[in-house]
């Protein structure tokens, strides 16, 4: 009788060690597209003074890992910043923001120009979304949401680069050699910061506009 009691402790234990494996091992959800206020968009109405939708409450019916995008389809009326700094967040003012924490996307000196801006997820944790556009009072008055971004599947390689080189003064040159072809300043800013502009301090990530196929790997 001990000897089967033993048995069936060892079965016991065997079978809840199966069910942890099983658990670790759960696939994790595909990387996914969010469409940010979905038919929506993301817009302010100046009549009324408010945002098209709702954005907290549309964000609380999403799921955000590393690797999603966020799709803003807007036009050039509202501004569309990204923070992790919940102090800008809540000022609804990026004009002394660290280029560390607070990026500004998809500028254009055109009034009321559409166009859609993909925003990919690539930092776990609180992350802060918000218009600007008004001196902030789009973003006081509503243009704006907080989520929480999980691993998920992690960072897929398309995402997932070191940054770029600092910035070095080429050698001067022998006057005796025939100088090298110039490259302006804007050129060089381009080419050293990888498509990143600084504006009031912020990053403004760009190049990143009209991207509706924009390679996102959904395995």
């Amino acid at each position: 009788m001990a000897a089967a009691a033993d048995m069936a402790k060892l079965a016991v234990v065997a079978l809840l060690i199966t069910a942890a494996a099983a658990a670790d091992t759960t696939t994790p959800p595909p990387y996914t597209n969010h469409t940010v206020g979905g038919d929506n968009g993301w817009f302010f109405n100046p009549t009324t003074n408010t945002p098209a939708t709702d954005y907290t409450k549309w964000a609380a019916t999403q799921t955000f890992n590393l690797g999603d995008y966020l799709i803003f389809n807007t036009n050039s009326n509202q501004t569309i910043i990204e923070t992790y700094n919940q102090t800008t967040y809540k000022n609804c003012n990026s004009t002394d923001a660290l280029d560390s924490d607070t990026f500004i996307y998809g500028e254009s000196n055109r009034i009321g120009e559409s166009f859609t801006v993909a925003v990919p997820l690539v930092k776990v944790g609180n992350t802060y979304y918000f218009s600007d556009a008004e001196n902030g009072v789009q973003c006081q008055k509503g243009m704006g949401f907080a989520i929480v971004v999980g691993q998920g599947r992690g960072l897929p390689p398309s995402l997932n680069q070191p940054p770029p080189p600092p910035y070095a003064e080429p050698p001067v040159a022998d006057s005796s050699q025939t100088p090298p072809s110039t490259v302006s300043t804007g050129q060089q800013e381009r080419f050293y910061n990888s498509g990143f502009r600084i504006r009031n301090g912020a990053n403004l990530r760009i190049g990143l506009l009209v991207i509706l196929s924009f390679g996102l790997l959904l395995a």
